[in-house]
């Protein structure tokens, strides 16, 4: 039998049947069939969630045929695509289109049913995450119904269903808000930690999209910002060839997948070989179609958690971050990432009103993360930080409703559509209760 094993390798499932539909008929008969059974059925994405939401306990179903665009609507400037379309792939058939997302993550591997269900976010624009660009979907319900939500068709299950956790049914299609197609262009500059946090606030005033990279034991940054041009998707000004193969695939994934294998035996290593990597980095500028800016590739398999924190006490936890990594003799290799996200409306979505700051933490997937991550987690939660539904936490139900106002709300639309729990399994248990 086929088993399920998310790409971190953090989480891994052996389901007892397992199915690929073809349609929402498929579906339907799938669910149908798990609730008279009294058992439970997942769909899964690309595994690239590096918790357990997506693991399937009896039935696991597959989107290796549901991909793809069903609709492109030029007056309401709106695309609905299957469920199971990579995001890389709903990129370049929108870039075909002349059309774009506004804003998206660096990581374009998810099926557009996982990145929405557990919040995947950029960093700054006016909606960080794709679950803010939605504007429609279709879910087959834990009872086997089909239910349309719409702006004006069960807005109550849009407002709700735009960060899912796959607890309220399949998602089947998404209909995203979407832009003529745009360019970006990004400027990347090394600085110095108290440089780059004491012009932060004023950069991301300035800039559509800002990220930082802070590089453990050292006092060095790397920012970027992406900036729209008024410039023709044919007159871009992209890294030549030779440099993106450089930069991107040979120092950022081989080599810097080479260094990692080598500390992973020689921790003592890691402080001066993050001295001497940072000192490498120049400054460069480009410019590309959006996706191409936001999204780069990631060789080199790693576990992440991520926090989001009000906004402004977001360098003061960044602060308290580096503070307790100096302090603990952890030996970290991989950069800390910040970005920011404007306030949303979705009820379990992180930046649910409010606006934030996302910290993210890294380590190679053969490092055991839980002293790293158990370190810094209790100070994120001190800040009044959310975790990232698809990266790894520890919190519960108990603790997790009043960090969110609309968890109730979430739990009585869960009770509504899916009454017998036939997407259920031992993360949802955890994060929302039975």
């Amino acid at each position: 039998m086929t088993g399920w094993r998310n790409w971190a390798g953090i989480e891994s499932a052996q389901p007892a049947r397992v199915e690929d539909p073809a349609d929402t008929a498929a579906i339907v008969a799938a669910v149908e069939r798990a609730r008279t059974e009294r058992t439970t059925l997942k769909m899964v994405g690309t595994g690239h969630s590096f918790t357990a939401i997506s693991a399937p306990e009896h039935t696991m179903l597959r989107p290796t045929r549901l991909g793809g665009i069903l609709a492109v609507d030029r007056e309401a400037m709106t695309v609905t695509a299957l469920a199971g379309t990579r995001l890389a792939d709903l990129n370049h058939q929108l870039e075909a289109l002349g059309l774009s997302l506004h804003n998206m993550g660096d990581i374009a591997e998810q099926t557009l049913a996982g990145a929405v269900s557990t919040g995947t976010h950029g960093t700054g624009g006016v909606a960080a995450s794709l679950s803010a660009q939605v504007c429609g979907l279709t879910l087959v319900t834990g009872t086997g119904e089909v239910v349309e939500a719409t702006e004006t068709v069960n807005p109550e299950i849009l407002s709700l269903a735009r960060v899912g956790l796959g607890a309220l049914g399949v998602l089947t299609t998404l209909t995203f808000r979407v832009e003529p197609l745009f360019v970006l262009e990004a400027h990347e500059t090394p600085m110095r930690w108290d440089e780059a946090l004491d012009g932060f606030d004023q950069r991301v005033a300035d800039h559509h999209h800002v990220d930082m990279y802070w590089f453990p034991h050292t006092d060095r940054m790397l920012t970027k910002t992406d900036d729209r041009l008024d410039a023709a998707p044919d007159e871009v000004a992209p890294l030549s060839r030779l440099r993106y193969w450089w930069d991107d695939e040979f120092l950022s994934n081989r080599v810097f997948g080479a260094l990692n294998l080598l500390t992973n035996r020689v921790p003592a290593l890691i402080p001066s070989l993050n001295q001497a990597t940072s000192r490498l980095l120049s400054a460069r500028t480009y410019s590309d179609v959006a996706h191409r800016v936001f999204t780069s590739p990631r060789g080199v398999v790693f576990r992440e958690m991520e926090y989001a924190v009000p906004r402004a006490a977001g360098l003061d936890a960044l602060r308290e971050c580096r503070a307790a990594i100096d302090a603990s003799g952890l030996r970290i290799t991989f950069p800390v990432e910040i970005r920011v996200a404007p306030a949303d409306d979705i009820a379990l979505s992180t930046s649910a009103g409010r606006d934030s700051l996302y910290l993210a933490f890294h380590t190679h997937r053969d490092v055991d993360h839980h002293a790293y991550f158990a370190l810094l987690e209790p100070i994120l939660r001190a800040h009044d930080g959310r975790p990232h539904w698809g990266k790894v936490h520890t919190r519960t139900a108990a603790d997790l409703a009043p960090a969110y106002p609309g968890f109730a709300d979430f739990l009585a639309l869960r009770d509504r559509l899916d009454p017998d729990r036939v997407f259920a399994n031992a993360y949802l248990r955890r994060v929302l209760g039975d």
